[in-house]
């Protein structure tokens, strides 16, 4: 009786399940995902036609967010957006995976089940977009749902276990204490930070790598005038003329930036028009090129905001183009696509209207340079006058002559407005807000920016005092902004500055406030200063 009762102790010892410590099985399960995303994104780097899990994801957040969100988001984050969003993508992926490992402490076959889930999430994102093939997409998700479950499995049977007292016993596996677990999940973990960075990190070199091969683009037909000298202030702070390619806003759908190459490129326009026309990138460059200066703004734009632009666009005219498909009657939107399904909508005769042209561009270079891949490489459309979320498609692809009840562009349904020109604005840039300045002369200077229709004059009001007329730099376009300044003789004590502008068809900002949705920002635009 003795032997028996000696022999099962140990049997039944051995069989009892293993309680591993709830903050390891959690470390546990965030590594396990954080290796799946790393296959994921590695996987997509390498082969084109599986997208990146954590962007697909991040893709869908967009498309089902409400009404409001896209705003919220950019006022939170501005141009930083797009990061922001990929980070919490990540982290919510983390977080359940820290939930599944918490789940196999006790039900080890739901949580590698709940990694298959959480795989699939992202194989159901990825299928949504243009470039996925389903092959590919499906091999991507296997790879991941393995390494995710090989990787949970691993460091459960790693995991120190926990005695009957709460304390940690040795357990049974290769590394059976908890520094030789966390050396375990730490390096697992490390190579797929690692993995998952260089992963993204290929994918965007690769777009900006395709960007720069096979580009050739003659001289304009028309380039547009050097600026004068007098288009121009020298005042610290103030906003340059032209904004550089590398300092110009970006604000997209695209979470990772698309990789087009030139030489399968091609623009097919069709829809209401008697000839259905498809342009290779040669063929396009091949038209008449024209130069001109154009600002163009995001609709997100707060008062005083960052969110726009002026640089010099090269490209093709866009009526051009549609007289080569010649447009028929009753045509009353332009529906541009992106190689991605994004889709912007405008009126048609915005831009083929004789008595107001407005020059309307396929752009192929941007400030004398081919069109970075992050600005819509090979070409997208310029359109003076009209915020971008109804005309300025990047990475453009074809363009639909259609009328305005058939289509709502992609932003309309999630509460923006259908028509939307740009507000005539104006910024103060200097002094900044807050600043604290030195009694006597302050420059105070900035933008003021009405597309299409110009700024004619620039005002400044100190606290309730009279608007002052600004000094407004000569335009160098009937398309862009222009610089503004001021000598104020400021006095001690503190102020409030605030500007307004007038526009070429004498229409003064206005200073009922609004928010950006549903068709733009106003108010005027109003900083604190103290002066000493």
């Amino acid at each position: 009786m003795s032997t028996s009762t000696a022999a099962s102790t140990p049997v039944a010892a051995a069989t009892a399940p293993r309680r591993i410590p709830s903050s390891l099985a959690a470390v546990a399960g965030i590594v396990a995902a954080a290796s799946a995303l790393a296959v994921g994104e590695l996987f997509a780097a390498f082969v084109t036609g599986a997208p990146s899990p954590v962007a697909a994801m991040g893709a869908a957040l967009i498309d089902f967010a409400p009404p409001g969100s896209k705003d919220i988001i950019v006022g939170l984050f501005g141009t930083n957006d797009k990061p922001a969003l990929l980070v919490l993508v990540a982290v919510v992926v983390l977080a359940v995976g820290a939930a599944l490992g918490l789940v196999a402490r006790t039900r080890p076959a739901v949580a590698m089940a709940g990694i298959v889930v959480l795989v699939g999430v992202g194989f159901l994102a990825s299928l949504r977009l243009a470039e996925a093939q389903l092959a590919l997409v499906l091999l991507s998700a296997a790879l991941q749902a393995i390494v995710g479950i090989q990787v949970l499995s691993v460091l459960l049977a790693a995991a120190p276990a926990v005695d009957a007292a709460g304390g940690v016993a040795p357990g049974t596996g290769a590394a059976g204490t908890r520094r030789g677990f966390l050396l375990r999940a730490g390096g697992l973990g490390a190579l797929a930070v690692m993995g998952g960075a260089l992963g993204r990190s290929m994918v965007e070199g690769r777009a900006t790598q395709v960007a720069t091969a096979g580009a050739e683009i003659p001289q304009p037909v028309d380039a547009a005038p050097t600026p004068a000298p007098d288009s121009s202030f020298d005042i610290a702070g103030l906003t340059p003329l032209v904004v550089p390619n590398s300092s110009f806003y970006r604000i997209d759908t695209a979470l990772v930036t698309p990789s087009v190459d030139v030489n399968g490129w091609t623009l097919r326009v069709h829809g209401m028009v008697r000839n259905e026309v498809t342009l290779t990138f040669a063929q396009l460059v091949e038209l008449p090129l024209h130069e001109q200066y154009v600002t163009i703004a995001c609709v997100s734009n707060e008062v005083g905001g960052q969110l726009v632009g002026n640089a010099k666009w090269t490209g093709v005219r866009l009526t051009d183009v549609l007289d080569m498909a010649g447009v028929l009657p009753g045509a009353t939107q332009i529906v541009p696509r992106s190689i991605d399904d994004w889709a912007a909508g405008f009126p048609t005769e915005w831009v083929t209207a004789p008595e107001r042209p407005r020059d309307a561009l396929i752009a192929v270079k941007m400030n004398d340079e081919p069109l970075p891949a992050a600005h819509g490489f090979p070409a997208r459309l310029i359109v003076p006058g009209l915020y971008g979320y109804v005309s300025a498609t990047k990475w453009l692809s074809e363009i639909e002559l259609t009328t305005l009840e058939a289509f709502d562009a992609y932003w309309v349904p999630r509460g923006w407005a259908k028509e939307a020109p740009i507000l005539t604005q104006s910024r103060i840039d200097v002094p900044a807000r807050n600043a604290r300045v030195a009694a006597g002369p302050v420059a105070v200077a900035g933008v003021a920016w009405a597309p299409d229709r110009g700024i004619s004059r620039v005002e400044v009001q100190v606290d309730d005092g009279e608007w002052q007329p600004a000094t407004v730099a000569t335009p160098i376009g009937p398309q862009t902004w222009v610089q503004w300044k001021l000598a104020w003789q400021a006095t001690a004590g503190d102020h409030r500055l605030s500007v307004r502008a007038t526009d070429g068809l004498g229409e003064v900002q206005t200073d009922m406030v609004t928010r950006p949705d549903p068709d733009g920002a106003r108010g005027y635009h109003q900083i604190a200063v103290s002066v000493a």
